[in-house]
């Protein structure tokens, strides 16, 4: 997405928070595509995070559900009514264009179904979504999958019934399978230190300035790699050694940092950023080779980059960088809350996970070091 032209702020300033809107800016040059998401300030468009997720992932709202057209080959009006269902999603609920794409596979393989019934719209029930639910189950697909869908009909069905389609919502006594939900993959605090310092050697390009700058904040941030890449100059106070994050739902936090990443950042600023610097640079902080903004598809190839090379640390991405901050932090004494914050989850439950990973890293070592374990 091309960025908007440059405010002419620098690292190290603060400025007042507004409230505004930004415009969607086309993928490829400047910030992440999203739908109508929230931002500071009108004279400075921002864009939300991309909100792609990985596997494990306790921030995982909704995950990719595959490139194939929901609407494709679907009847005229249930055509219609996936369009306006994916308006709404995007106009009045403020969802990012990930978030709607999302939904709109789901549904539309429930209107797919549908489809194949030669119902209308009109006689979607509870049998007929324990029917294509039931499908699902006989075809293999995963607890995950399952609750996914379910949720994504649930939502889809409620729209439903609020504008007048249906006459009540059939999905409200739809039961749903618990989703198994997968501990993180996190680096030790000894192979973190390890892959930072091999990170830190490095030939001093703007690509290699990029991706040491990338990993050291994202560990010591915790931030995800959509929300990096939505950063700008202007976020990062320097003096407070503070980056600005607007996180999922246009929530806006201050997230900490230390030494070696405000090195790796000044780095990068002083003699990195400026090489690649062109017309779609914009705001910026971080840039493509072409002088875009860093997507999150070159920002997690930066990262597992400079993992795999590192000989014996687990490349875990950039998300296991942020799984393995919360991580350590709780390890070293930090309370749930705070991290929490850190985080930017909205809920403690999804902070939470992070200690079953402690716990067992406990009892790892508990087992191995007991004289009785």
């Amino acid at each position: 997405m091309d960025g908007p032209a440059d405010t002419g702020r620098t690292a190290g300033t603060a400025r007042p928070v507004t409230p505004g809107t930004r415009p969607d800016t086309a993928d490829g040059g400047g910030r992440p595509p999203e739908a109508s998401a929230p931002t500071r300030k009108a004279s400075a468009p921002r864009s939300a995070p991309v909100t792609g997720t990985e596997p494990g992932d306790p921030d995982a709202a909704e995950p990719d559900r595959g490139a194939e057209e929901p609407a494709g080959g679907l009847p005229d009006r249930l055509a219609a009514a996936l369009d306006d269902f994916g308006r709404h999603l995007a106009l009045e609920r403020g969802r990012s264009a990930h978030t709607v794409r999302a939904y709109l596979g789901d549904v539309g393989g429930l209107l797919h179904h549908l489809a194949g019934t030669g119902r209308p719209i009109e006689e979607l029930d509870l049998a007929l979504l324990r029917e294509w639910l039931a499908g699902l189950r006989a075809a293999g697909a995963a607890r995950s999958t399952m609750a996914r869908r379910i949720s994504a009909a649930r939502v889809f069905t409620r729209w439903l019934h609020r504008t007048g389609v249906l006459g009540t919502d059939p999905s409200v006594t739809l039961g749903s399978p618990k989703a198994h939900r997968k501990l993180p993959e996190v680096l030790g605090a000894a192979e973190a230190v390890t892959a930072l310092e091999a990170a830190a050697d490095g030939d001093g390009s703007p690509v290699w300035l990029r991706r040491r700058a990338v990993v050291e904040l994202l560990y010591a941030t915790g931030v995800r790699v959509g929300e990096l890449c939505g950063l700008d100059v202007d976020d990062v106070d320097g003096e407070r050694r503070t980056v600005r994050v607007l996180g999922k739902g246009g929530r806006e936090r201050v997230v900490p940092f230390g030494g070696p990443a405000a090195d790796a950042l000044r780095r990068w600023l002083d003699d990195g950023r400026g090489e690649l610097v062109g017309p779609r640079s914009g705001a910026a902080l971080f840039l493509g080779a072409r002088g875009g903004r860093l997507g999150p598809s070159t920002a997690r190839r930066d990262v597992h980059a400079l993992l795999a090379a590192v000989g014996g640390v687990v490349d875990t991405g950039p998300h296991g960088l942020r799984h393995s901050a919360a991580t350590h932090l709780l390890e070293g004494g930090a309370d749930l809350r705070s991290v929490q914050e850190l985080l930017g989850h909205s809920a403690l439950s999804s902070t939470q996970i992070y200690t079953h990973v402690s716990i067992e890293r406990l009892k790892a070592a508990y087992n191995q070091a007991h004289p009785r374990a």
